[in-house]
């Protein structure tokens, strides 16, 4: 019975995502797309939890049915990529990233895409976002991504990233790593 709710929960919700889905072009407008997604991001509850998760399947490059986006938390970029039993913390900021399957991102997290998303002159003046690269960034399955941290590198599969660790460099699979920035303390396999 329990399941059988829960599947009539998310095809309603599939069904209530479909007009504002389309209006942000599946993901292909990205003013729109992000107009949405922060809306979506301020639902509470249960219904938010489903709303979310639905219209992300629909804007989104992939997102699983099994996972968990919480109140707060939205994408930044329609170029990502959520796996099968994902958990998002509250209060997320993630941009264009690949999380591996199982991964568990805490809250007030940002994944943003890259390290060079803005740059300068030859004068050290600041330049527009459009003149940064993008970079995708990837965490591996079967992560830990600790509260606050900063994610702006790849991260490999199954490693533990520190709560406010800031990682500028990629970290390697299956790991501990804390600090600002983020260096490797442990070999966890």
């Amino acid at each position: 019975m329990k399941e059988a709710l829960k599947n009539l929960a998310d095809k309603l919700a599939s069904a209530l995502t479909f007009i504002p889905a389309a209006w942000a072009g599946h993901g292909k407008r990205p003013r729109l797309f992000a107009a949405a997604a922060q809306r979506y991001a301020g639902l509470p509850g249960f219904w938010g939890e489903y709303l979310r998760r639905a219209f992300y399947r629909r804007t989104l490059r992939s997102c699983s049915k099994n996972c968990c986006i919480s109140y707060g938390t939205f994408f930044s970029d329609s170029d990502a990529t959520v796996e099968d039993g994902v958990y998002i913390g509250a209060y997320c900021i993630i941009g264009r990233a690949r999380i591996g399957a199982r991964t568990q991102i805490g809250s007030n997290v940002h994944v943003i895409n890259g390290r060079h998303m803005h740059l300068r002159d030859e004068d050290g003046n600041i330049l527009g976002s459009e003149s940064g690269e993008r970079e995708v960034i990837t965490i591996g399955a079967n992560c830990w991504i600790g509260s606050s941290a900063v994610i702006m590198a790849d991260v490999g599969e199954g490693t533990t990233i520190g709560a406010g660790a800031v990682v500028t460099k990629p970290i390697p699979a299956g790991v501990v790593a804390v600090g600002v920035p983020a260096r490797v303390i442990k070999q966890t396999t």
